[in-house]
């Protein structure tokens, strides 16, 4: 379980990014969080592994208090913990296989680091990873000659084989057009309700949301105004999410809420 008690954020320019967060998230939960650039959404993500620490409250993960954490007790947290990013983060020029077997480098005695020489238990996992998001076709391909939806699938089947008990998805289909958007949404979806793995996604994508997660997070200036159920999502609620800024949403976005 995720909880946040009177979490706040503060950046070290003055820029206060959450204001007094209360929220929970239990195992197992699928949550979009949305909001306008800049509401909060990336910060109130990174903060659960710590990438950005918070300034105030505190921020509890399946037990842990994050901030107590310090040198490899935060590695060996993070590893529970998967990260999927808008650019992918991957290793272009070598192949697809290798990409996914990185997350078991940290872990490595030295002298396999060295010679990048995996068990044939990480190469199994490795494979069933890329099996699992359907490209494990793909697995001796290398990663530039991947469509943008490809490599996205190449950086999820990665964080499956680092075996997590949560993904972390920051605007992971923003880059994406929307068909292949919608196809990387299905494996998310996938594996979130094969593996019980909780997902907690900021995406700019409303439709998307409303159409995947099972529980909406609406941000706006740093303060949750509205936590509830997908089906919950009507004009109004919008409406104070994006204040006057409603036209960011799109006529599409408008009449999938109607």
């Amino acid at each position: 379980m995720i909880e946040f008690i009177d979490v706040e954020k503060k950046y070290p320019n003055g820029v206060q990014a959450l204001h007094s967060i209360n929220l929970k998230i239990d195992q197992g939960e699928y949550v979009a969080v949305i909001g306008l650039s800049g509401a909060g959404k990336s910060t109130l993500i990174r903060c659960i592994n710590r990438m950005h620490d918070i300034t105030g409250g505190k921020l509890i993960v399946n037990g842990t208090e994050v901030a107590t954490l310090k040198g490899k007790e935060i590695r060996s947290f993070r590893r529970g913990i998967g990260m999927i990013f808008q650019s992918f983060n991957l290793v272009t020029r070598t192949t697809v296989i290798k990409n996914v077997l990185v997350v078991n480098v940290p872990e490595m005695p030295l002298w396999r680091k060295i010679f990048g020489i995996f068990s044939r238990q990480d190469k199994l996992a490795a494979l069933s990873a890329l099996d699992q998001v359907g490209i494990l076709d793909k697995a001796f391909s290398r990663v530039d000659q991947l469509s943008g939806g490809q490599q996205q699938r190449v950086a999820l089947a990665r964080t499956i084989a680092q075996n997590p008990a949560i993904i972390l998805a920051d605007e992971p289909v923003a880059s994406l057009d929307p068909v292949t958007a919608k196809q990387v949404m299905d494996d998310f979806k996938k594996i979130n309700q094969e593996m019980n793995i909780s997902v907690i996604m900021n995406i700019h994508h409303v439709e998307l949301a409303l159409e995947y997660a099972d529980r909406i997070i609406g941000i706006y200036d740093g303060e949750i105004i509205f936590d509830g159920k997908s089906s919950e999502v009507t004009d109004p609620v919008l409406d104070k999410i994006y204040g006057k800024n409603r036209t960011e949403l799109t006529e599409e976005v408008t009449e999938y809420v109607r």
